[in-house]
């Protein structure tokens, strides 16, 4: 399988999902938007990842890339190929499929349980979360749920954290990719995130426990083997 994936910015890169796709013989291929890269041909690829960032979804004006962004996320979409969207990325697949990306009403950073709705219960990939685990979040914005897609996680903090559209497009507003390394770069580019707030947790705590890193990294593995086969 080819992969391609999207970065917006330097410390939003693939994290665990690298090790996962490089142990099971699959090529990865990318565009840092940030420095210029060049989008690739639907036809190129067959599963498409498209990353995170704390620009907003429709902040086309101020980054120049976005727009064509967007452009390939809808005709991967079309052409049928695998999307997978995280955080900013999820934000992006909900703009591109008509619905509207928002303000949420408070940021939510840090480790916190997503559900399953109601939909999501049934559901081959909402299943893999019926224990209710604490995944990372880091998001202040949120998406709505397009029209033909299936909600299917929650949080206290945040109603709409995850849906899938078809088979071939995941949505995920948390993060389950990142290893520790990972999340300490984006507690030193985002220092502002971190805050107090009911929903954010402050750096110690944020880092402190490095088993739910692992734990992350887990269900991170169920959830990109349900999706991507």
């Amino acid at each position: 399988m080819r992969i391609h994936y999207l970065s917006n910015v330097p410390f939003e890169q693939l994290g665990a999902m690298e090790t996962w796709f490089r142990e099971r013989g699959m090529t990865i291929s990318q565009s840092l938007l940030f420095q210029g890269d060049a989008l690739p041909d639907v036809e190129e690829i067959d599963a498409l990842v498209v990353m995170g960032g704390p620009m907003g979804a429709d902040d086309d004006d101020q980054f120049p890339w976005m727009a064509a962004e967007k452009s390939l996320i809808k005709s991967s979409i079309a052409s049928g190929k695998k999307v997978l969207g995280i955080c900013l990325g999820a934000q992006l697949i909900a703009r591109v499929l008509g619905a509207e990306v928002t303000a949420n009403p408070e940021k939510e950073v840090g480790w916190f349980p997503v559900r399953p709705t109601r939909q999501g219960s049934t559901d081959s990939i909402g299943r893999l979360f019926a224990n209710q685990p604490a995944v990372l979040h880091w998001h202040g914005d949120t998406f709505a749920i397009p029209q033909g897609a299936v909600h299917l996680l929650e949080s206290e903090g945040c109603p709409n954290q995850a849906f899938r559209y078809g088979d071939n497009v995941l949505a995920l507003q948390f993060h389950l990719e990142l290893a520790h390394e990972n999340a300490k770069a984006l507690c030193a580019a985002c220092p502002e995130d971190l805050a107090a707030g009911t929903w954010v947790e402050d750096r110690e705590s944020l880092l402190g426990d490095t088993q739910r890193f692992e734990d992350a990294r887990n269900l991170l593995g169920r959830v990109l083997g349900q999706f991507l086969g």
